[in-house]
């Protein structure tokens, strides 16, 4: 657990460490905000494509073998983008580190579900959430201190010593793959089903393409290519003897379908906040940067606190009670969301701790539901699109606030966050009641 902790906490510190980072690399490389925030999209798109791509060649040729692959693309990324010569260079490295780190997560969770005990797979997965979260809340804080520190190049060299720790870690202790046949490369390539990764990918990119300008100038046009890559990605993986997506088995498999969909729902309103509540503490309160960065820790130390708790109250009592409180705290936690605009911060502190347990409870939830969903030689992939739901949900948010915000936050602008966080957690909330019944799927066995 050591090993894959540590080596798939890489993407979540990574997509949030960068923040910080911005104002000294366009000064350096004297770009505008837009072009150097390509380091953040361009993360993001790559993640969201890479991850289940990832996950199914780690199916294919093995999850060990690919989860020490990825540790090595990063490490070889992060040693390589402090010393990019041009800004076209860094962001080449900073794109492998994403691939890099994308292959490490799918394959993570892989070897979770092939070598930890069924009964202690809920603990397990809590140990990688809370490895993710912790990551994703401090990243900007820890990011803070390593530039004051070392300047913007030593948020790339602080990876090295966490992808030393698990690559030795997983040479000696992960268990060798076991494969009937050692695939060519010929093969590896048709069984890869590259049509259907293609349509994914141009659909995903397109997809988060339009949710990313949303705010500035709609492109319609990648929403249209977007339609029409899923559409012919359907039909295609329809027909296909070995699919990247199985289609088939996502509607057949209702429960598979309801994790992926409440999951980017629970990621919308989760990401809303952690990005959405800083510009109005700042903004609309005219709080300040370090008053607002402890106001967040109550969102997130709460979610970090009972991700643990909740994974052993998974192994009791299975997947179905813990999503359906999920769904209810982050319901409630909206609603009051809505009576906070006006009001001290004390109360304020309170309603992100129920965000913050709603979304530490459903992250590891969904992840059980998930393993629990599929078949054992499905996980990677699976797990995969998990996390693309997750940056789903993240762009889509950042998409929203553009919308809501604006150039200005006031009082306003946080009662009409309320309204749509409620009409999102409701449509959550009814989701959990209404189609997880039952703990577990049946028996693929």
């Amino acid at each position: 657990m050591t090993a894959i902790a540590t080596g798939t906490l890489l993407n979540p510190l990574n997509s949030s460490m960068i923040a910080l980072a911005l104002h000294s690399i366009q000064d350096d490389y004297q770009l505008s905000f837009a072009m150097v925030s390509w380091l953040i999209s361009g993360f993001y798109l790559v993640s969201a494509v890479g991850q289940p791509v990832a996950g199914k060649m780690g199916d294919l040729i093995g999850r060990k073998k690919l989860f020490l692959t990825g540790l090595v693309i990063a490490a070889c990324a992060s040693l390589a983008a402090p010393i990019a010569p041009a800004f076209a260079f860094l962001l080449i490295f900073r794109l492998l580190q994403a691939a890099g780190s994308s292959a490490v997560y799918p394959s993570g969770v892989s070897l979770v579900h092939d070598y930890i005990a069924h009964e202690k797979q809920g603990t397990a997965l809590a140990v990688l959430a809370i490895s993710a979260s912790v990551m994703t809340a401090f990243g900007p804080t820890v990011g803070g201190f390593l530039i004051v520190w070392g300047g913007w190049p030593s948020i790339f060299y602080v990876n090295l010593p966490f992808i030393c720790v698990s690559f030795i870690l997983g040479c000696l202790v992960i268990p060798k793959d076991v494969k009937e046949e050692k695939l060519r490369i010929r093969t590896l390539l048709a069984r890869l089903d590259l049509i259907g990764m293609a349509l994914f990918s141009f659909g995903i990119v397109s997809l988060l393409w339009f949710l990313l300008e949303l705010e500035h100038a709609p492109q319609f046009f990648a929403l249209i290519v977007s339609v029409i890559c899923f559409t012919a990605l359907a039909c295609f993986e329809w027909h296909c003897k070995r699919p990247f997506i199985d289609v088939r088995l996502l509607k057949e498999n209702h429960r598979l379908t309801e994790v992926y969909l409440l999951f980017i729902l629970m990621n919308l309103v989760n990401y809303c906040l952690f990005y959405g509540m800083p510009n109005y503490f700042q903004s609309g309160l005219k709080l300040s940067v370090r008053t607002s960065g402890a106001m967040m820790l109550f969102m997130s130390a709460a979610s970090v606190a009972v991700s643990l708790l909740c994974g052993r109250w998974i192994e009791r009592k299975g997947t179905e009670i813990p999503i359906k409180v999920s769904a209810a705290l982050t319901a409630a936690g909206a609603v009051f969301l809505l009576f906070a605009v006006g009001s001290g911060l004390g109360f304020i502190g309170t309603v992100l701790i129920l965000f913050g347990i709603g979304y530490g409870i459903c992250n590891v939830a969904l992840q059980a539901a998930m393993l629990d969903a599929v078949q054992a030689e499905a996980v990677g992939v699976s797990s995969g699109l998990f996390q693309t739901c997750r940056f789903i949900g993240s762009i889509g948010s950042t998409a929203i606030l553009g919308l809501i915000f604006g150039s200005s936050v006031t009082q306003a602008h946080l009662s009409e966050l309320a309204w749509f966080l409620i009409a999102i957690s409701v449509l959550a909330l009814l989701i959990s009641f209404c189609f997880f019944r039952g703990n577990r799927p049946p028996d693929f066995d």
